[in-house]
This record gives C-alpha cells, structure tokens and sequence, in this order.
C-alpha cells in the first residue's frame, strides 16, 4: 500500500519535475529561477513560467577597475544670461537645484540631478553689437568681459554669473571656461564668427598673445579649474551675411599656438586647459580635413610639432563631442573604440572628455531635435549614449550642451516656456514657467550618484555580453568609491518589458543584500525604491541606477 501511494506521489509530481529540468540551469548557460510559490514543490509551473521567472545575474568584479570619474556637467550658454536676471529668485532658484542639488526629498528622491561640472562660456562681444553683429537671434550673442582698450568690466555677464555662483553654492566641484571666438575687437572681420569660409581662426595677424592674455585674465578672475580655448574648429561659422552664434574655425597649429601662449600666462594657478572639443570623435583618431583633425597624434604625440603634452598647465585631456556618431549601434561602438584605441597606442595616461551632446538634427530616423520632445523616448536614448561614451570610449567626464533652453527644440535638461505655458522665446527673458525632462531625469540617473573620484568596475551578465545585443536590450556600468565601500549600477532598459536581475559581487558583497533602488520611465523621475540583490526588477523603458554598501 505504502509503494502504491509512493508511486501515485511520484506519478503527480512528474510534470512538475519535467518542468524543472527543462529549465533548470547554471550560471554559465542560463538565467536562474525563482523557487515554486508557496513552498509546494508538486504545482506545475510549466516551462513558460519558468522562463518568466528567470533572473539574469549581473556580476561585479570589484577588483578590476577601469576608469576614474572625474565629473558629469552641462552649460550655460546663451539662455542664462537672460533667466539668471529674472526678478523672481525662487524660479531661478528652481533651475538651479534641478541641475546642481543633491539634496533628497523627504521620501529619498533626489531634487536634482547633482551635476559636478559647470560650463561657462566666455563671450566674445557679440551682444553688445546688437544687430550689427550678424548674428540675428539675440539669445544667441555675449557680452565680452574685455573692452575695445583692453580694460575689464567684470559686471558683464551677470545673468551667468549668477548660476556660477548658485553652482559654487550647490557644491559642484568643477568650472570650466570655454570660448566660442575671440573678442570682437581682435577679429579680423569685427565679428565673433569667421563668415570667410575658410578654415583659419578668426583673429586680426599678431594678436594671438592678446586672445591668449584674455583667456587668461578670465580664467584667472573667476578661478576656474579648467580652460577650453577652442570649440569645435573643424566646422565653418557663418557666411558673408551671418550666423546662427559665435565660432570660429582654427587648425590644429593655431589651436596648439594658443594653448601654449595661455598656458603660460596660466603659470602659478591651478587651472588647466582642455584641448580638443573637436565636432566628432572621428576628428581625434583619423579624419584631418584642412589639418583641424588627427587630434591625439597632432596635440599628444612627442614627434608632432604641435605637441602640448608637456605644458605644466595643460591637461592630458582630449576632448570631442558625440553628435552625429550615435547611430546604428555598430557604428555608435567601432567609433569608440577606435577613439580608445588610438588613445593607448599614443599616450597610455591620456583621458577622454564627451564635453557636448544634445539631441540634434535627424538621428537615423528614430529622433529629431525639433520639435521639442521631453519624453521617456529621448530620456532613454540620452542614456544609451552616456552608456557607450563611459563604457567603450572609457570617458572620465561627460558634459551635456544646453542646460535652460526656451526654443521649440530638444537639446536642453530644463525648458522654460513663457509665462502663459506656450514655446514663445521672445517672451521667455524676463520670466517663464519651469519645465523639466526625461533627458535630465535619465543623465541624473548617472550624474546625481556617480561622483568624482569613483571608479568604474567590469560588470558582466551570465548572458550575452554582445555590445551590439546589449545596446538593443539590456546596459549596464557599475562603480565603487573605495573610500565608503559604496557600489553604483546604471542599468539602462530599452525594451517594452520588464527585466529580472540579481546581483553578484566579486571580491565582496553587497550590505545587508538590500539596495536603493532610483528609476526613470514615463511615469517616475529618480523614484526611490529598496529591493533585494537576489530579485531586482527593471521596469520597461527605464533607466535605474542601484547603489549600495559592499
């Protein structure tokens, strides 16, 4: 009788042992399984449900460290010189801990996006020539700190100032200047663009040690940590008639001429130069059309004869911009890697710097920069590239382009509309309503917990880690601060459908197996959550960062 009914038990239970060994599994083959609910190890889960409760395991090797953090920043260009005068400071106030706080809410969300780098952009005097600048949209002209006498009136630019100084009293941990064309008076066409179409910089014979004097100067005055004296010289700023905003092309002597001048001018301070902000990151490793590109060879190389890596105030930084190197995926990876490559081959102590990205123009079809979309859709595509830039470029810092913006466009981390709630620029200078973004929410996710001097670790999942899989499923970095054994994870989620992880470390082990947990999707802007190491779910469309003690 006892036999009958061992076989009776055995006979009931098989379904549910076909099942579990059609999906059992091991972490070198397959995801892991949730046990059977209620501890009844006879229900028949069959191996649908099997599948649905499989956990991929994320694995942290805390011993293998890649690069330093430096910082995470945005700038402040064109907008703030009008909202950081605006009378009601509560709404500047506003702005300004959307992008610099780190302060928490009373339930643990973040209020802001915690940035450690602020940019600064050192006008070159095309406001003051109002319309005779050439330059028809006001918001787009500066204000010059040097007058034509080569006296200084520090009072300029206060607008930006002001979110200079509301940075500092947030505690971002960086400044940055950063020029767009020499003062208007040392130009050679008296305009802070060069409409000559050629490819030289736009400044009168002779004056290179007065751009250098004056880069200097304001370096010095507003003691920022570091210098960029050149943006993007590889395109051409205007035409005969006009232009859209201040710029000039530069080859790669004149960038490398400039530079030394400033650096010795620089002698004695703190501040470094950044040299670079080339247009794409192909410009660094290859491409040198009219000599403005082959940047690490040309600036990091001791056999270049524009070589500035031995300059006491020059960085060993190169710097680029990620627009237009962001799709299809393939491409997105090789550029990076190539840039990476080049990088250890000629100096193997040289960083990268991504020091602007926005939303721009037609990205394969998938988005646009007009109009203005501040959806889940571009938080998430933000996130893809801050993936690639940290974990195959192996950038150390990486600063995003307009931080305020009231255009009808989608390059900006906070938008301003006008006082009646419409996208109405001209009515936005003197006061406006305060728009957040998914793209602001999605670059805190990074931003916010990833301070500087955090280190990033390898992190490798038990399934495919196919950067180009990756990229259309599943992302993911992770970081350690030795100093308070915190561990950080920035899981990007593209897919409609929700994702079950667990967390393995190597080398040591996650407190008390719990994390925070923060998440932006559609409905959430760095919501925080607890969950466990062993079960981490990951909404659909979502960027969630977890950290945690260890």
């Amino acid at each position: 009788m006892k036999q009958t009914k061992f076989f009776m038990n055995m006979l009931t239970c098989l379904p549910f042992m076909l099942a579990v060994a059609l999906c059992s599994c091991n972490k070198k083959s397959s995801p892991t399984t949730d046990p059977p609910p209620n501890g009844n190890t006879c229900i028949f889960l069959g191996v649908d449900t099997c599948k649905q409760n499989a956990r991929t395991t994320l694995t942290i090797n805390l011993n293998s460290v890649k690069q330093t953090i430096h910082s995470f920043g945005a700038s402040d260009c064109w907008t703030t010189k009008y909202i950081g005068n605006w009378s009601n400071v509560s709404k500047k106030d506003q702005i300004a801990d959307l992008l610099f706080s780190t302060d928490t809410s009373a339930d643990g969300t973040p209020k802001g996006i915690g940035l450690s780098l602020w940019r600064f952009n050192i006008g070159a005097g095309s406001l003051e020539q109002g319309t005779a600048s050439s330059i028809a949209d006001e918001w787009r002209r500066e204000e010059c700190f040097q007058n034509a006498d080569g006296t200084y009136n520090w009072s300029k630019q206060s607008g930006q100032q002001w979110f200079l100084q509301a940075a500092k009293q947030r505690k971002v941990s960086y400044t940055l200047g950063f020029s767009l064309s020499a003062p208007v008076h040392i130009t050679q066409n008296g305009k802070a663009y060069n409409g000559s179409g050629g490819t030289v910089l736009n400044l009168q014979s002779g004056k290179m040690p007065d751009y250098a004097g004056f880069l200097a100067e304001v370096t010095k005055h507003f003691q920022f940590d570091y210098l960029s004296p050149i943006n993007e010289p590889q395109w051409s700023w205007g035409t005969a008639t006009g232009a859209n905003q201040e710029g000039t092309q530069a080859v790669n002597s004149e960038m490398a001429e400039l530079t030394k001048l400033t650096a010795q001018q620089l002698s004695g301070t703190n501040s470094k130069i950044v040299l670079g902000e080339a247009g794409t990151w192909e410009y660094l490793y290859g491409k040198n059309t009219d000599n403005r590109g082959d940047q690490i060879n040309q600036f990091f190389s001791p056999a270049s004869s524009n070589y500035i890596g031995n300059q006491a105030n020059v960085a060993r930084i190169i710097s680029a911009h990620s627009y237009f190197t962001t799709c299809p995926d393939a491409s997105m990876i090789s550029m990076r890697q190539q840039v990476y490559n080049k990088m250890k081959q000629v100096d193997p102590q040289l960083e990268a710097w991504q020091t602007e990205f926005g939303i721009l123009g037609d990205i394969c079809g998938q988005y646009n920069g007009a109009p203005r979309n501040t959806g889940i859709d571009y938080g998430l595509y933000v996130a893809r590239v801050l993936h690639h830039d940290l974990a195959v470029m192996n950038v150390s810092s990486w600063q995003w382009w307009l931080a305020v913006s009231p255009y009808n466009y989608s390059d900006a981390l906070v938008y301003i509309n006008d006082p009646s709630g419409v996208i109405n620029v001209a009515n936005c200078k003197n006061d406006g309503i305060v728009i957040d973004s998914k793209q602001l929410w999605a670059y805190g996710n990074f931003a916010r917990f990833i301070r500087p001097g955090m280190k990033r670790v390898d992190i490798s999942s038990d399934g495919s880690n196919d950067l180009q899989v990756m990229a259309a499923t599943l992302m993911f970095t992770a970081y350690k601060n030795e100093a308070d054994k915190k561990i950080v994870i920035v899981i990007v989620n593209p897919e409609s459908k929700e994702k079950k992880l667990q967390l393995s470390l190597q080398g040591g082990s996650v407190t008390g197996n719990t994390l925070n947990q923060y998440t932006t999707d559609a409905a959430n802007s760095l919501k925080k959550s607890v969950t466990s190491a062993a079960d981490i779910r990951i909404p659909p469309k979502s960027v969630v960062t977890l950290t945690g003690g260890y």
